[in-house]
């Protein structure tokens, strides 16, 4: 009876403990959000990055691309919905976590009987909060400009939930910069840097067969395209099954690379 109640706890410990991370998670999460309550000022990238982004292009390319601002509009629109996810996830999430890692916050999470991997993965949670004010702000700026969805709302909130997705997968590039990298300018430095092909090298200002040759190569297989495809067809209409899947499998691929070497690095800084 022993040995059968010893063998039950001990098959049930890894059980507890993927709970108690996920718990951790959750609270370290809501210690971001509260963050953000107390100090709105830190979600003005997620405020202000859609609006300029999206008036800047509409505005600057939209005569000379489509011949109307308002057709240029409707083309862009999904492009920097897929953007403003990217560059509010990654720009702030490595920077946010370098900045606790050398105030020392961290080493007092190193003192609690939580995960290792809690505090990263807290932080990363907490950020989805930027996502969706990104995500609402933009919309909202689109409509007043004048795009309008031409599926149903259903499939608008699929594009948004398929942009997310990819941004927060995205993210745990910058997590892993900001733990390797001491410096906070050069967090920021690397993490554009990096994201600037992925983000701009797509054929989210203009269509793919207006590229050079070598361009297109590299848009066809760049990851942000094929979401840019897809948040264009779940927005406007058009084939959406084969583009959300590779965006999905891309997204897959970072969370399974970044997330684990960035909590390897996390554990042997600290």
């Amino acid at each position: 009876m022993t040995a059968t109640i010893t063998g039950t706890q001990a098959a049930a410990a890894p059980a507890r403990r993927r709970l108690g991370l996920v718990r951790h998670s959750l609270l370290l999460a809501g210690r971001s959000l509260t963050k953000n309550r107390r100090n709105p000022g830190l979600l003005s990238d997620a405020l202000f990055m859609p609006i300029v982004f999206l008036l800047l292009f509409v505005y600057l390319f939209g005569g000379a691309v489509s011949g109307s601002t308002h057709a240029y509009l409707q083309y862009i629109f999904p492009g920097v919905l897929v953007m403003s996810a990217i560059l509010v996830g990654m720009l702030a999430t490595g920077l946010s976590i370098n900045t606790d890692i050398k105030k020392g916050v961290f080493d007092r999470f190193r003192s609690l009987p939580i995960g290792r991997s809690a505090p990263l993965a807290g932080s990363v949670l907490g950020d989805l909060i930027r996502y969706l004010v990104a995500v609402v702000v933009l919309f909202a700026t689109g409509y007043l400009l004048g795009f309008r969805v031409e599926t149903d709302v259903p499939r608008a909130l699929g594009a948004a939930g398929l942009a997310v997705t990819l941004g927060f997968c995205m993210s745990w590039i910058n997590v892993l910069i900001g733990v390797l990298i001491r410096e906070e300018v050069i967090v920021q430095t690397v993490a554009f840097l990096g994201i600037f092909p992925l983000a701009f090298g797509t054929n989210m200002v203009v269509p793919t067969h207006t590229l050079p040759g070598w361009l297109q190569a590299w848009v066809k297989m760049n990851p942000v395209s094929h979401a840019v495809d897809a948040c264009r067809g779940l927005l406007l209409g058009g084939p959406v099954a084969h583009e959300a899947m590779l965006t999905l499998l891309w997204s897959a691929v970072f969370l399974v690379v970044f997330a684990p070497l960035a909590v390897l690095a996390y554990q042997r800084r600290s």
